[in-house]
């Protein structure tokens, strides 16, 4: 009856949730291959604690039964919803939803790709909620052989991409999969930050010939669903190569956190205006195991508390 009544005054407080309240944050991310969800948490956005001992939360069952890339959002109904990349080579991602973070739906793959029959990929999906049009807005990043042959040499392996979406409001019937953002260059990675009134795209410049890019830039809109700007210069360190950026405000602060894949461990700068940024990398501290592409979010501090009192049974 207890866990009954915990878990109905989590969701109460979750359905009366905005960032303006105060927040604990929760970082989403994998390990290795792509093993499963794994959670952190912080009080500052620096310091992150490992939860439930490091082991993951939801194994991935569906796809490539691989989740990388896992990405969090907390819907206006109080449910987290999640996709992530369920393998390397595929036309679908992964999906799922909790109350909790500890009890999940029944995983589904969502064939995002499926009307594109030579699709390479479907990679690092992101979901975000339109509040005008009271639907999720999600978007990857994929390879579709013959598209924008002008860039088609400088990827790896000849990867080409640029970011797709689809909508939806139930999780359960989709608009059909559209071009999202086309910068003229190799794409991967997208994530969105609202601020000023406006919409940010952070992006991974891929390109890697015939001079190698791999770099965070950022594009903007004044509606969720685009049109978006021309990318704006590379505010990542320069020789950094930055993938899977996550952005949050916090304070005055907006940070964009970033996997340096190579060097194996987390990066950040921080910015003011989102024009002049500081690499606070060395005031990071994240949880040990190589953590690996996720996503940041803020959530009422008793669902933190919650994830710290009750273990998940994975």
């Amino acid at each position: 009856m207890r866990s009954r009544l915990l878990a109905a005054s989590v969701v109460c407080l979750l359905l009366a949730f905005t960032p303006a309240r105060a927040a604990d944050y929760l970082f989403t991310y994998f390990t290795g291959n792509g093993d499963g969800l794994h959670l952190a948490a912080s009080k500052d956005g620096l310091k992150w604690e490992v939860l439930n001992g490091g082991k993951t939360y939801l194994t991935p069952t569906v796809g490539g039964k691989l989740m990388r890339d896992p990405c969090l959002l907390l819907g206006p109904d109080g449910v987290f919803r999640m996709v992530w990349s369920s393998g390397w080579y595929e036309n679908c991602i992964g999906y799922a939803s909790s109350k909790d973070l500890i009890t999940w739906s029944e995983e589904q793959a969502v064939p995002v790709m499926a009307a594109e029959p030579t699709v390479r990929n479907s990679w690092a999906p992101e979901v975000a909620y339109d509040e005008k049009k009271q639907e999720y807005l999600i978007f990857w990043s994929s390879t579709i052989p013959g598209k924008f042959p002008e860039t088609q040499a400088t990827g790896d392996n000849g990867l080409n991409h640029r970011v797709y979406c689809t909508t939806t409001k139930d999780f359960v019937t989709f608009t059909p999969t559209r071009l999202f953002y086309e910068p003229g260059f190799n794409v991967i990675d997208a994530t969105m930050l609202r601020a000023n009134g406006k919409f940010y795209l952070v992006v991974k410049d891929e390109t890697i010939q015939p001079v190698a890019k791999k770099n965070l830039r950022l594009a903007s809109s004044d509606s969720i669903d685009g049109p978006f700007s021309a990318a704006g210069e590379p505010f990542s360190p320069p020789g950094v190569w930055a993938e899977g950026p996550t952005a949050i405000k916090i304070g005055d602060d907006y940070i964009v956190y970033y996997d340096m894949y190579r060097d194996k461990k987390y990066g950040a700068v921080r910015s003011k205006d989102l024009k002049t940024w500081e690499n606070i990398s060395s005031q990071l501290a994240f949880p040990p195991g190589t953590p690996r592409h996720g996503t940041v979010l803020a959530v009422p501090p008793e669902v933190v508390a919650r994830l710290r009192a009750v273990p998940a049974a994975k």
